[in-house]
């Protein structure tokens, strides 16, 4: 049993209110007894509104659901559709043309274009991980990966394979040359790189000495002016490195001596407490936010094991460089963080109210995360975060403006529960819910003075999707709603929106995730359609995959294809409206037990790491046994989409529970070299994670904005009590 410190007219969990009084509020200007006071007077203001926003969302949708029901199939009317959506506020009025003013925006958000990762905080080695991927090897990601072509005797083998390496150098040689071209010849010819006479020249086989043929591309050095360990370039706002280690068999066999190149890489990073995480009590919202402590006083590390060595991993230090008018820049070492907090649904037993219930998470996160990022603001640690002194908080699956003013709202209290200038908290705005989507102009005004990131999420958007809408008829197969008119023009919506408010150069536009971090070649050459669609961020599975990324934003100016993107007329609101309901449902059994088996695969593959082993994010083997990174949203999606099929009989109770048992063997077999893994086939009857899986199918209808949180909160809680 939890147990709980009253103080004022709250009760907080031991473990947490040990946790804020000894290890946060040490060092700084803030008594425990005031902090307490400020908390609990913010959650006894904004709880009941909080609750009252839920509610509207639950009217919205039975209101929705009962037009459906008397107005689908031969009764629907598009038009009249849109006036009932107007009707009960679903659609509001448009607000003014308008420019978005938020100020004190870190350069890697505003003027900067690059990858973003998104990880659970809980993970300390995958948040450490993280925040170091600013930097990474061109030649490790390009070598260890499928970017490169094993064919013809050029496989990844136990040794270093010469072939392979030989590849890697040619391709990273035409990024040279088509990042920081020289003036006469190719980077594959060069034997030196000088810093003579003021400027970098650089000597090909031929003897040819040549410039680059933008010298201002040239911003310093590491070592000696002579015998330079280091080279910084800058191309399209991002940095790199050639590296010159003259012991490495790298460098040996390079005519010019280079051992590396380093990409500017994860620009960004969001440290998440929602969906890549399982955090269901004040135990597990501790580990949360004692590394998001971590991260902002600097000293966060974590021991690690690879084969027989161990060592400790710490956040990277800044890097340091001597321009050739003898100055000295500095580099930020580190991927600059965000911190998602949860959104407006849950609660969490880690604060009670006087009477005993659970105070909304969201509430909680915002005042404590924002506590903790004081360190960051106030320098308290060795290494520094938001050199604009700014706190950056991405708030996930809020319904339209309303909800969005309550954010806005929420943060006005926590910078005056905190002492914070106003608008010191900014806000990223996640457009994955469809009464976002339809209604994103109002929404970003709504936080237009601290909003600094607008970012599409295809599968919780598609969840939502099918969930509004769930009354209106049986959706089309999952991968074939990819394929409906309403997503594409969602994503453009998206950049045309947020470039009509002013977000270039204040803030992100961001696309959403890579799903297979195996498949780096599929990834090079079709993700570039993220920097080509204006977004100058999209988000990316690994470090390895932000390295790569990292060459779109080399290949493409964001910001020039956002001038031309301004010019373009605007996505249509009627197809962003036009849900995916298959107009006359044509497939066979097979068809329909192939989508059953697909879908609830995907669904037991993640949910039983979230229940047995409290694992919110991994990655997880599909149906064709290739792993994908899975969270909550694609639980989401293919949970509703079964409950749709259901709902509309496209498929029995009895027909998914078949395919639920049979996938369940299979799941089973995936997971049997995992030595944590507890089978679900042993007692399919009594296996909680298994009932849980059943639950989110079945109750999927019923499930708040078919959110899967509720059960899986219930089960897990379920889970660690037996435990």
């Amino acid at each position: 049993m939890t147990q709980y410190t009253p103080i004022a007219n709250i009760q907080v969990a031991n473990c947490l209110y040990d946790f804020i009084n000894q290890d946060v509020l040490s060092g700084l200007d803030i008594q425990a007894e005031q902090f307490w006071q400020r908390f609990s007077k913010l959650i006894n203001e904004l709880s009941n509104e909080n609750a009252q926003l839920l509610a509207t969302r639950d009217k919205i949708q039975a209101q929705i659901d009962q037009w459906h029901k008397e107005n689908k199939g031969e009764n629907f009317n598009f038009s009249a559709y849109k006036r009932f959506l107007k009707e009960i506020n679903y659609l509001v009025d448009e607000v003014e043309d308008f420019t978005i003013s938020t100020t004190q925006v870190d350069a890697e958000i505003a003027t900067m274009a690059g990858p973003q990762l998104v990880v659970p905080v809980m993970n300390a080695r995958f948040a450490l991980n993280a925040v170091n991927a600013r930097w990474g090897s061109l030649y490790d990601a390009l070598y260890g990966t499928d970017a490169i072509s094993s064919a013809d005797g050029c496989e990844k083998t136990t040794q270093y394979n010469p072939k392979r390496g030989a590849k890697v150098i040619a391709f990273a040689k035409d990024f040279l040359d088509n990042a920081i071209p020289l003036k006469d010849g190719s980077h594959s010819n060069a034997v030196d790189y000088q810093l003579v006479e003021q400027q970098l020249i650089v000597t090909l086989q031929s003897g040819l000495q040549t410039p680059l043929q933008e010298p201002s591309a040239f911003i310093g050095y590491q070592g000696s002016i002579n015998i330079p360990e280091a080279l910084l370039f800058k191309h399209n706002g991002l940095h790199f490195e050639l590296l010159f280690d003259r012991k490495s068999p790298i460098a040996q066999a390079d005519l010019a001596g280079i051992s590396d190149i380093m990409l500017e890489s994860a620009l960004t990073t969001i440290m998440d407490c929602e969906d890549s995480v399982a955090a269901v009590d004040a135990t597990d919202k501790v580990i949360a936010y004692r590394n998001w402590l971590g991260l902002n006083k600097g000293d966060l590390s974590e021991k690690v094991t690879k084969g027989e060595q161990t060592f400790t991993r710490v956040m990277n230090q800044d890097k340091s460089y001597q321009t050739l008018n003898n100055d000295t820049i500095t580099l930020q070492g580190r991927s600059l963080m965000f911190v998602r907090n949860v959104g407006h649904l849950m609660t969490n037993n880690a604060i009670l109210t006087a009477e005993g219930k659970e105070v909304p998470e969201g509430i909680m996160d915002a005042m404590i995360t924002s506590l903790i990022a004081l360190h960051d603001l106030n320098n308290t640690g060795q290494l520094q975060n938001s050199k604009e002194k700014s706190i950056y908080i991405v708030k996930p699956k809020m319904h339209g403006p309303e909800e969005v003013a309550f954010a806005n709202k929420l943060f006005d209290q926590v910078e005056d529960g905190l002492n914070l200038p106003r608008n010191t908290i900014k806000m990223g705005i996640m457009d994955e819910e469809r009464r976002t989507t339809v209604n994103l102009k109002a929404c970003i005004y709504a936080a237009r003075e601290r909003v600094v990131f607008i970012n599409t999420g295809f599968l919780d958007r598609t969840g939502d999707e099918i969930h509004t809408s769930m009354e209106a008829g049986a959706m089309e197969r999952k991968g074939d709603i990819k394929n409906t008119p309403w997503i594409s023009a969602y994503e453009n919506n998206n950049v045309d929106i947020g470039l009509a408010c002013g977000l270039s150069g204040k803030a992100q536009i961001g696309k959403g995730m890579w799903p297979i971090p195996d498949q780096m070649a599929a990834m090079l050459s079709t993700k570039v359609n993220h920097p080509l669609s204006g977004a100058n961020t999209a988000w990316v599975p690994s470090p390895t995959a932000a390295t790569l990324h990292a060459l779109h934003y080399h290949q493409v100016d964001v910001f020039a294809v956002q001038e031309q993107i301004k010019q373009r007329p605007v996505a249509a609101l009627d197809d962003i409206l036009t849900f995916p309901v298959v107009k006359q449902p044509h497939w066979n059994e097979q068809e329909i037990s192939d989508e059953l088996d697909n879908n609830a695969q995907g669904i037991l593959g993640y949910v039983v790491r979230w229940i047995d082993q409290g694992v919110g994010c991994s990655k997880v083997p599909d149906i064709n046994n290739v792993g994908l990174m899975e969270d909550r949203a694609t639980l989401r999606i293919s949970s509703q989409h079964i409950a749709n099929w259901l709902h509309h009989g496209i498929c029995t109770k009895a027909q998914v529970m078949t395919s639920m048992k049979k996938m369940a063997a299979v799941v089973d077999q995936q997971n049997a070299n995992d030595p944590l893994y507890q089978p679900m086939c042993d007692n399919l009857d009594d296996n909680i994670a298994f009932k849980a899986a059943c639950e989110l199918v079945f109750s999927g209808c019923e499930q708040p904005n078919g959110y899967t949180e509720p059960v899986l909160h219930h089960y897990r809680l379920v889970k660690k009590q037996a435990s």
